[in-house]
């Protein structure tokens, strides 16, 4: 999976994310704000400080982070078995 190289924090609980393979665009999370931990990005000044962690992940702290590859999914509007065309659920390998 590609990695992320860079972010930023936009209005609206969104991200702007680049990954080394050049792909880059918006991620919209306010489906996941003020629920559970995400309840800390109704502060605005928290949510941008938003970063790539030492293994990838897109962070806010110890306690918050979100996995590169959903969003990567997210981003480009993929599946896992898009991305891994021998992923076949259900089907004994």
């Amino acid at each position: 999976m590609p990695k992320p190289i860079e972010v930023k924090p936009l209005p609206n609980f969104r991200l702007w994310l680049r990954y080394d393979d050049e792909t880059s665009g918006e991620v919209d999370l306010s489906d996941l704000a003020g629920r559970g931990v995400f309840k800390s990005w109704e502060r605005q000044e928290f949510f941008r400080e938003v970063k790539i962690g030492s293994h990838g992940a897109i962070t806010w702290s110890e306690d918050i982070d979100l996995c590169p590859d959903s969003l990567y999914l997210r981003l480009t509007h993929k599946t896992p078995e898009d991305m891994f065309p021998n992923l076949k659920t259900g089907v004994n390998a």
